[in-house]
Parts: C-alpha cells; structure tokens; sequence
C-alpha cells in the first residue's frame, strides 16, 4: 500500500511532466526596421511592408516594427528589437549595414536579415537586387514612348546604388534609340535626399523644361514629386520599387519593380520554417526580383508590340544575349 508521502511524490512527479508538457515552444517573433523615408513612402520602405503584412496575414503571427526618422536610431533600434526577444530582425536599406554587423555580433543566436547591402556574418541573410536589369528594361520602355528623344532621370542620394540604377536606365533607352539624350539628376548627398518631394518636382520639371517627356524617379519619396510634375506637365513618369501606376493613372508609363516585399515576406517564411540560411541571395530579373508593370492602370500608355519587345528583352538578358552594366561592379 502506498503511504501518503510517496503518493505526493507520484502526483508531484505527474504534475511536473504534464506542466512541461503543456509548455509553449519558443514563440516566433519577426521585426523589421524601415529606413528613412518611411513604410508608407509609396516606394521601397511600403514594398517591404507589404512583404511583412502579407506574412502576418497568412500565418496571424505579428511582427514588431520601427520606421528611422534619423540616422542615429539605426543601431539601436536593431539592439532593442534583439534585446526584445526577436527571432529574426530584417533591417531595410543599406544604411542599416554598419549597425547590423556591431548587433549581430553581439546577439549571435539572433538571425538578422539586410536588404540592399552585404553583412558577412553567420548569422545575418545578405538580400541584393540587380536594379541594373529591371532600370535597363524600363529604359527601353521610356525611349519607345518618347517623342523628343530626350528622357530623364531623377536619382535620389547619389550614391553608387542609384548610380546603378541610372546606368541601367540609360543603356536600356540607347538600345532602343542609340541617339536619345538622357537627363540626370541626383536629389542630394545625405539620407534627406529620400524624402524631399518638392525637390524632386523641381528637379523633373527641370529636365521637361529641356525637352524630356519620360522621367523615372528612383528616389524614395523624393519620387512622388517627380510622378506629381509628370502629371502637372502633361508628360509621363516611371515608378520605382513598388508598383507606382495607380498614384497618377495614365501619367505613368510602367514602375521598376524590386521586389522588396518578396525579399521580406520569404526571409520571415523561412526563418519560421526551419530553411533559413546566411550569405548573399542576389535577385534579378531571372528570379523575378526586378521587372516592370502592366496593369489597368498604364494598360493604354504600353502598346502590344513594346510589351513585345519588353519580353524578349527580359529573355535575352536572362539568357546573357543582353548584358546590362553593374555600375558597381565596374
């Protein structure tokens, strides 16, 4: 017969298994760091909002958040999110490397993810687009829907990245018109050069003034003052990151799609997911990370024989038949 006190050792001994039985795994916590500029910048930070929410959508696990309003909060907000408990933390834009690599070195059991820059680190995913590639086929676009021969560009902080950006536009438009003259103009040299509209109008209305009548804006936010003078001119704009057609239907002539949301949306997936890996994933227009829009709204601006063109264009680089030039690997 058992006595009392072995009993309440048994029960102890059933409580104890059933309570760590009934105990949660470690919950996954995804956070994301936007850059200057904002997640609703209608451009690069939004495209990767739309990359996180589409996950919390999907799998109702959210996310933590913080948008940097000045270049000081980049580390920190990457130390608080790991401080936090976070499983994996994607920063968002280049400016987030250097702080990237003093927090994940510190936080080594804690995946972190850059978008637009390279970390070497084991525990850190390096996510890279050929904006080259997807600037050169809306290059080709902006030089067939040209009248004047002349078409512009709008860069925002100049800086290698955009540079590649314009050199890709550039060599796009001269394949189609090898004597169309290229405008260029880069908003500034400090992250305010994301955010600065007014700036951008100036600058677009500048280069329509000297005869552009297509002008892509690569600048961030700075960007929606170049789509806004297009309209105001009577003249075509080129988006950039996220699909810009519907903020001006019928102005904008097709948006360079970087596939930011993509980017995020997969690095949380995986991560939750057990397939996670560091090192460098490199996106162009063979693995769908950068192309060009056609939608309802700039459906009549794209005619059936340069959406032609557009796609074997698109096949031809693929291919290597087309070989577009890395600004910054020149």
């Amino acid at each position: 017969m058992v006595n009392a006190s072995k009993l309440a050792v048994i029960l102890l001994a059933f409580l104890t298994l059933a309570l760590a039985d009934s105990a949660p795994a470690q919950e996954f916590s995804p956070a994301i760091v936007f850059d200057m500029g904002g997640k609703f910048d209608k451009s690069f930070n939004e495209a990767a909002y739309a990359g996180a929410e589409r996950f919390k959508k999907e799998t109702a696990i959210a996310y933590r958040e913080f948008e940097v309003t000045n270049e000081a909060q980049r580390e920190q907000a990457l130390r608080n999110m790991a401080r936090r408990g976070s499983t994996i933390i994607v920063g968002i834009g280049f400016s987030q490397a250097s702080g990237m690599e003093k927090v994940a070195k510190e936080f080594p059991n804690v995946k972190f993810a850059i978008v637009d820059a390279v970390v070497d680190l084991p525990n850190v995913s390096s996510i890279v687009f050929k904006e080259h590639e997807g600037s050169f086929l809306v290059g080709m676009a902006a030089a067939m829907a040209s009248k004047t021969g002349k078409v512009g560009f709008v860069g925002g902080m100049d800086i290698p990245l955009i540079r590649r950006f314009a050199l890709g536009y550039e060599e796009g438009a001269k394949y189609v018109n090898p004597k169309i003259e290229v405008f260029q103009n880069m908003t500034g040299t400090t992250p305010a050069a994301w955010n600065d509209p007014t700036r951008g109008g100036e600058l677009a209305r500048s280069q329509f003034d000297r005869g552009a009548d297509v002008v892509f804006a690569a600048a961030g936010a700075t960007g929606l003052g170049v789509l806004q003078a297009a309209k105001d001119k009577g003249r075509l704009a080129i988006g950039v990151d996220s699909n810009q057609d519907h903020i001006h239907p019928g102005t904008i002539l097709t948006s360079m799609i970087k596939r930011v949301d993509l980017a995020v949306y997969e690095t949380f997936k995986r991560v939750r997911e057990g397939l996670w890996q560091p090192g460098v994933r490199s996106l162009g227009v063979a693995e769908n990370g950068v192309g060009y829009s056609i939608d309802q709204y700039n459906r009549l601006l794209m005619t059936a024989d340069m959406e032609r063109r557009l796609q074997q264009a698109r096949a031809d680089i693929i291919a290597g038949k087309i070989k577009v030039t890395d600004y910054m690997a020149k």
